[in-house]
């Protein structure tokens, strides 16, 4: 016995463990989002200029949607591009 050292756990260890997401628009309160503010949308966009899921954004379903929607039509007006190489 005294040659056995491994460890071993009643429970698995909690090493990694993320926080849980919120939506920060819930949180701050944001009703509307504007799709002329380009600084505010990079924050959802990724480097090569696709919107990021809500698994990574946290997001709720609804704002989701609201920021898709802000970045599909700030695309349309040239505000974002629609492909990008290393834009951030």
């Amino acid at each position: 016995m005294a040659a056995d050292k491994s460890i071993k756990f009643l429970n698995a260890p909690k090493i990694g463990q993320n926080r849980k997401k919120y939506c920060r628009f819930k949180r701050t309160g944001i009703r509307y989002i504007d799709f002329k503010d380009p600084e505010f949308l990079l924050k959802f966009i990724n480097e090569q200029g696709k919107i990021l899921p809500r698994r990574i954004t946290g997001n709720s379903l609804k704002f989701q949607r609201r920021i898709a929607t802000a970045i599909k039509r700030a695309r349309h007006l040239a505000i974002l591009p629609y492909v990008a190489d290393l834009l951030k």
